[in-house]
């Protein structure tokens, strides 16, 4: 490819991506056999406020000897004249008489941004069944919830029928007694009912 080629080539590129990754994209064809003056093409320019013959520049970088040398250097992070935040690439072309380097720079200041609010906005702590489970008043937290039951029913356990019975657990439930830890053996313990009859309670409540 002789170096018209080749530039028409990375123009018809820078181009091609601007238009795809839209104005935040900037696109750059540098001549690096004349870094005073080596920006050759450029496709959004205001993204570093930058135009065709303007002298080769690292954005947030010293290390020139890396892009003299043909080295690419992909997705990197860089900053524009102005700070703003970049994703930066940048790839070389060499042949006779020439060597070019594209340069792809993608301003995503507002999507850091967002990134920051929205990992606020999902930030949480523990599992809530982890909390529960590791609660130590478990039992007492039970134990209060039934005796309120049992006040609404008005009755001692002793003198309980199933439809007593029944009602307690509709309350037990309204309260989210069963998400707790244990709550299955220690409810039918206090209510003098076996595990397999309270499944059946809370059969059916749920239907």
């Amino acid at each position: 490819m002789d170096k018209n080629t080749a530039l028409d080539f990375l123009s018809r590129l820078c181009d091609g991506l601007s238009v795809m990754f839209g104005p935040n994209c900037e696109t750059v064809v540098h001549d690096m056999n004349d870094p005073n003056k080596s920006i050759v093409y450029i496709a959004n320019g205001q993204v570093t406020n930058r135009n065709i013959g303007d002298k080769f520049k690292i954005l947030g970088g010293k290390d020139i000897d890396k892009f003299f040398s043909g080295t690419d250097i992909i997705n990197c992070k860089a900053l524009s004249p102005d700070k703003r935040t970049l994703k930066s690439s940048t790839f070389h072309m060499k042949g006779h008489g020439y060597h070019y380097a594209l340069g792809i720079n993608f301003d995503y200041t507002n999507f850091e941004f967002a990134h920051n609010i929205l990992k606020d906005l999902i930030s949480v702590g523990k599992d809530i069944s982890e909390v529960i489970q590791a609660s130590p008043n478990t039992e007492d937290l039970l134990d209060g919830y039934i005796d309120d039951a049992l006040k609404f029913v008005g009755k001692p356990i002793s003198m309980l029928k199933k439809e007593d019975r029944v009602q307690i657990v509709k309350c037990l439930e309204e309260k989210g007694a069963f998400v707790l830890q244990r709550s299955i053996p220690i409810i039918s313990e206090r209510l003098n009912i076996s595990r397999y009859t309270l499944y059946n309670y809370l059969k059916e409540i749920r239907n």
